[in-house]
């Protein structure tokens, strides 16, 4: 079995995999503070408490876009899994080429979506994460990873709002029942929603009329893409565990 994790701004996000049979997936916070033996110990009975013996597991892959937690991750794993798990970088052979200016720059995450997006839907197909940022890439028919469009993630214009305005409360972030917002939280709510919505079909339909795709498939993943998904034609379909599927395809090219 193999242990996928995909490290995060906010949340890290792991699976295990027996073959291409996704048999358990779990999520924990990032927290750049944690030892070794803390993410170790953490990671092994989470898998242990969900009824996976982590002595089964044989091998693990990571991909994160937070270096500064990345010593302590792997070092917990080589601790407490006696395993030396890969490491997704520009370099790694993820099934698309990168077509971009400044390879090394684009975050694992993002090769990891756009490998899975296109090994699962073909090309020309837009992923979309929505994560801490939400981004936009664009993989064509050919496999090539040619463009990137990264937005504030709703979590983040939610917290500028209320940090950054001493009046407006912290809030649930979930869709109001209209747009005809009558009083301060359910204005913000349909701000960030049906504004991250509006965000969503404009860079999609402009990302299609740039390229010349006007039929490139959309796939959405991510944390609030589900309630985003879910209002709007452009994303044809909600995909929670792409990035972790993305892991497990990139690992089995590794040991092709």
């Amino acid at each position: 079995m193999i242990l996928v994790i995909d490290a995060g701004n906010t949340n890290i996000t792991m699976g295990v995999f027996d073959g291409d049979r996704l048999i358990g997936n779990f999520r924990m916070t990032t927290s750049i503070s944690r030892t070794s033996d803390e993410y170790g110990i953490v990671i092994r009975d989470i898998i242990n408490h969900n009824g996976i013996d982590k002595d089964m597991i044989n091998d693990a892959i990571v991909a994160s876009v937070v270096p500064a937690i990345n010593h302590s991750l792997i070092s917990g794993i080589i601790k407490y899994f006696d395993i030396h798990p890969l490491i997704v970088n520009s370099a790694t052979e993820t099934g698309v080429n990168i077509a971009l200016d400044r390879p090394e720059q684009v975050g694992a995450d993002r090769l990891v979506d756009a490998a899975a997006a296109y090994a699962l839907y073909g090309g020309p197909v837009i992923v979309i994460d929505y994560g801490t940022a939400t981004t936009y890439d664009l993989v064509n028919e050919n496999g090539d990873f040619i463009a990137g469009v990264t937005a504030p993630g709703i979590r983040i214009s939610a917290r500028a709002l209320w940090e950054d305005a001493a009046k407006l409360p912290e809030i649930e972030i979930k869709k109001p029942e209209s747009i005809l917002a009558k009083e301060t939280i359910t204005s913000m709510q349909a701000g960030l929603v049906y504004g991250q919505i509006g965000q969503t079909e404009y860079i999609i339909r402009s990302m299609k009329e740039a390229a010349g795709y006007p039929d490139a498939k959309v796939v959405a993943t991510g944390g609030l893409g589900k309630m985003i998904s879910g209002e709007t034609d452009s994303i044809m379909e909600y995909n929670p565990d792409l990035t972790l599927i993305g892991l497990n395809l990139i690992y089995r090219l590794q040991k092709q």
